[in-house]
């Protein structure tokens, strides 16, 4: 779960319930989300393109069984679509993924400009189906800036080059363009997956064909850790982060690599290189103690 969430639930004091991830199972499904409904139930968030992997979840399907529940409970449970990683990806590359408002019980949808709407850190969005799916006691009013100005963001005062950033892309690139650059991210990270796959040494959790964005594993029984290839990683000037799966699988260590505009085939093909340096030197010099996240040292996203 993005950290985001934690943050709204602990701002505005809502319950969170949680669904844990289990071995060969890293998203949410459908009959876990609707067990954890009830009738004080404000949401169901679904996430395309999760933080630790990611994958897609099954949007559609979370989406009917919410449906079908309300149905025989009455309930008018909506759903949201954290697609703060998917939000720029699935239009250009997976257009017949249904994740969006075709889908008639998803109410907002969220997406990050800075991640790969290719713009500068800071900037995101949030859409919401109609006007009246956005309660009007969220809504702030002011008028000293010559006229009514209605707002509900936390920060009033915004800079808004991100927004020129975003805007200036929109209208360079356009969905040719945009769908250019996914499948040229998509195709390098399907690339190092492959890489990293045909290697002993690690399994793929996911492969990039979702976002460009690869999570893999050790292989069962191995004697250094992800921990380990990460810190080693660094001192040719990689930053690849290693890190626990949420709850339930938090005895999980895994790697991820983001694939970004500008990362391009030759640059994966050095980093690749250095895996296998990496791994190399391990075999050289066996691990004499454990490394755990926190030795590991910090990754600052």
């Amino acid at each position: 779960m993005q950290v985001v969430w934690e943050k709204f639930c602990r701002y505005w004091d809502v319950e969170a319930r949680y669904i844990p991830v289990h071995e060969g199972r890293y998203v949410i499904s459908p009959e876990e989300a609707v067990e954890r409904i009830d009738e004080h139930t404000i949401g169901v968030v679904a996430i395309l393109g999760t933080t630790y992997t990611g994958e897609y979840e099954p949007i559609e399907a979370i989406h009917d069984a919410v449906v079908a529940n309300n149905a025989e409970t009455g309930f008018e449970v909506p759903v949201h679509v954290d697609a703060a990683s998917g939000g720029f990806v699935a239009p250009f590359l997976h257009p017949d993924v249904n994740w969006d408002f075709r889908l008639p019980m998803v109410k907002s949808i969220n997406v990050s400009g800075h991640k790969y709407g290719l713009t500068y850190p800071g900037v995101g969005f949030v859409v919401w189906r109609a006007a009246e799916d956005l309660p009007d006691d969220l809504v702030f009013h002011v008028n000293y800036l010559g006229g009514d100005m209605p707002t509900f963001t936390l920060n009033f005062s915004r800079p808004g080059n991100q927004i020129v950033g975003q805007y200036y892309n929109f209208v360079r690139l356009g969905r040719e363009g945009y769908t250019r650059i996914m499948e040229q991210l998509r195709d390098i990270a399907v690339h190092l997956s492959s890489a990293i796959g045909e290697m002993d040494e690690f399994e793929v959790i996911s492969d990039g064909t979702a976002i460009p964005v690869i999570a893999f594993r050790m292989a069962e029984d191995m004697p250094f850790t992800v921990f380990h290839v990460s810190d080693h990683l660094r001192m040719s000037g990689w930053q690849v982060p290693a890190y626990t799966m949420p709850a339930n699988r938090q005895d999980l260590p895994v790697q991820r690599i983001l694939v970004r505009q500008g990362f391009a085939r030759d640059e994966a093909s050095l980093l690749m290189d250095d895996y296998r340096a990496a791994i190399e030197h391990f075999d050289k010099h066996p691990i004499v103690n454990s490394m755990t996240e926190e030795e590991a040292g910090s990754f600052h996203h």
